[in-house]
């Protein structure tokens, strides 16, 4: 009934109203108890005004003494209720400490009270004070301008004419999410504890507001370099928000995010920019022939050049770039380029590029061996970066340390899985000023190969170590290592020793064979650590909460502490101020030390 608009009450008024009008028509008086009803007591006390007209309306049904006396009565009944609030307890209190003096604001109070007591709850029916069809009241129904409620259909309407937008229920659960982008933020390595800065939440401020940004005037390159992250990472660079990021004096623009940005844009920014000298462009798909000729044909000197997923660009253009760009080069990186960039653009470096002090070409698989022999050839280089897919043997890397081995402050060799100890010594042997070590992934490098290569080594102390991943990989028998490949015990130790006192970055994850005594033994109570801020033990088998503790105990400023896949550690105390990432419990897979 109620979804074609019928009122079980209005039916019931009318057929009395019929049985007066019959009883009028025969000169008998109204019916009253124990016969037909009066109209003035048919009427139920939650009639409204609008039924009431709507009643009056109808003609030969009701007549207007009837609708007087129903009014009447509605209004007695309704100073009745009124009249029971001004005497109730809460308003005789009122007027006692004094807060309403005047009977006239006792009145409006009351009748305000009654008025609010009187709205119809959610599940009752009601009519629409503005079309008059009856609906059913829910928690948001609006109200009309003039009084009572209006329906759904109406409601819009009213919406549309005020203007005000919808607001948004409030995620239920909204702790799950907070959790998401913590844990996002520790994979990522960009979670902090503690309370965020001002410069960071102005950041995100920002971000939510980047539509409404026209200029970031006069910030820092630090911070300008925060903010294209931030919008980098919720994909928000486009080729308006590009426009934030250059300014005619700047010299540096770094876009961490360049899937929306056509080959104009990339043009634009030499066109914008004419003293660049340090450009970072990831994910630049569109970073074609055509933007390379316009680079070659401007008076853009750069100095750095970083170039993320341009499998676009021809190898001549990338030849030609180097011939007429690579003698104020001081530092290449190139990812992701498969197809172009291959052993002759890296012969190329070598007289292209005389002021080269950086290279790295990662995620490769056109540079062989023959690139590594013409990579021997620069002979100021500082920093090497090398993550190839083709096979190289270790011969190569050796002759490459013998050259230039004695100049370089890192040295980084990815997903090497083939390469020996003969690379090893011929680190021990030549290197003097590195700083930064990486070879990871190796299945045939041995703990002692590692000995020899941190025992008595002339080589200044480490900053930085990666060994991840250098074990013996036998699906047959994963728990045996008769011949101790991979980073061991010994090989720990030897490496703690030598530069325990300087390193800032360790990661031996997946080096299953270190054993809980060479743990013990590392972080003893006599061993301090000082610089010692990120250590990955992950996949480590042996490492349990006393191993966990000692660590915390040796290693006072360390920040954030790798533990994913160490089945042994469940219940340790987190010193205040660091984290413990990879145990799984109730709180994620994230402690932020809280323990005195």
């Amino acid at each position: 009934m109620q979804s074609h608009n019928i009122s079980a009450n209005q039916i019931r008024l009318d057929a009395e109203a019929r049985r007066r009008a019959a009883g009028q028509g025969q000169g008998g008086p109204p019916a009253q108890e124990g016969g037909q009803i009066n109209l003035s007591t048919a009427i139920p006390a939650d009639v409204d005004q609008q039924e009431e007209e709507e009643v009056i309306a109808q003609p030969g049904r009701r007549t207007r003494a009837s609708a007087a006396d129903a009014r009447e009565e509605k209004r007695k009944k309704e100073q009745k209720a009124i009249d029971k609030i001004k005497a109730s307890k809460k308003s005789r209190k009122r007027k006692k400490k004094g807060d309403s003096d005047d009977d006239d604001d006792e009145d409006e109070l009351a009748r305000a009270i009654f008025q609010e007591r009187s709205v119809p709850l959610p599940g009752q029916m009601e009519n629409c004070a503005k079309c008059g069809k009856r609906f059913t009241v829910t928690p948001y129904s609006r109200n009309a301008p003039d009084g009572g409620l209006v329906c759904n259909p109406c409601g819009k309407e009213l919406a549309k004419v005020d203007g005000v937008p919808k607001k948004k229920p409030k995620r239920i659960g909204g702790g799950i999410s907070g959790r998401r982008q913590v844990q996002s933020k520790i994979l990522d390595g960009t979670f902090y504890p503690g309370a965020k800065s001002l410069m960071t939440l102005c950041i995100e401020t920002l971000a939510k507001n980047i539509d409404l940004a026209e200029d970031l005037g006069e910030l820092s390159e630090l911070v300008i370099d925060k903010i294209a992250r931030k919008l980098s990472k919720h994909r928000l660079l486009d080729p308006r928000t590009l426009s934030l990021f250059l300014q005619p004096t700047a010299e540096q623009v770094y876009i961490y995010d360049c899937a929306k940005l056509t080959s104009n844009d990339f043009i634009r920014i030499f066109q914008t920019v004419p003293n660049l000298k340090k450009l970072k462009a990831c994910n630049a798909i569109h970073f074609e022939d055509e933007v390379m000729d316009y680079l070659i044909s401007r008076r853009i000197e750069l100095e750095e050049f970083y170039l993320h997923g341009a499998n676009l660009l021809s190898e001549s253009k990338w030849n030609e770039f180097l011939e007429v760009k690579g003698k104020s080069l001081r530092s290449l990186k190139v990812y992701w380029t498969d197809k172009h960039f291959n052993d002759a653009s890296v012969a190329a470096l070598e007289f292209a590029c005389p002021s080269l002090e950086r290279l790295k070409i990662a995620h490769n698989e056109r540079v062989a061996g023959e690139g590594i022999k013409s990579i021997a050839k620069i002979k100021n280089l500082r920093h090497l970066s090398l993550d190839l897919r083709q096979h190289i043997h270790s011969d190569v890397f050796v002759s490459l340390l013998n050259d230039i081995g004695a100049s370089l402050e890192t040295f980084s060799l990815a997903r090497v899985a083939d390469i020996d100890n003969t690379v090893l010594d011929a680190l021990h042997n030549k290197c003097r000023s590195l700083r930064k070590l990486r070879i990871t992934e190796s299945e045939v490098m041995t703990d002692d190969g590692f000995v020899r290569l941190f025992k008595g080594w002339k080589n200044r102390e480490l900053i930085f170590v990666d060994l991840q991943k250098c074990r013996q990989v036998d699906a047959a028998h994963p728990r045996q290592n008769p011949h101790n490949i991979g980073l061991c015990s010994q090989g720990f130790s030897a490496l703690m020793e030598h530069s325990g006192r300087t390193l800032e970055h360790v990661n031996v994850h997946g080096c299953r064979n270190i054993t809980a005594a060479a743990f013990e033994s590392v972080f003893s109570s006599e061993k301090i650590y000082p610089e010692l801020k990120t250590l990955e033990i992950s996949f480590c088998e042996e490492v349990t909460d006393f191993i966990v503790g000692s660590i915390f105990r040796s290693c006072p400023n360390l920040r954030e502490l790798n533990v994913f896949g160490c089945m042994k550690v469940k219940d340790v105390k987190v010193p205040r101020g660091k984290l413990l990432v990879g145990v799984p419990n109730a709180l994620g897979m994230v402690i932020d030390g809280n323990d005195e």
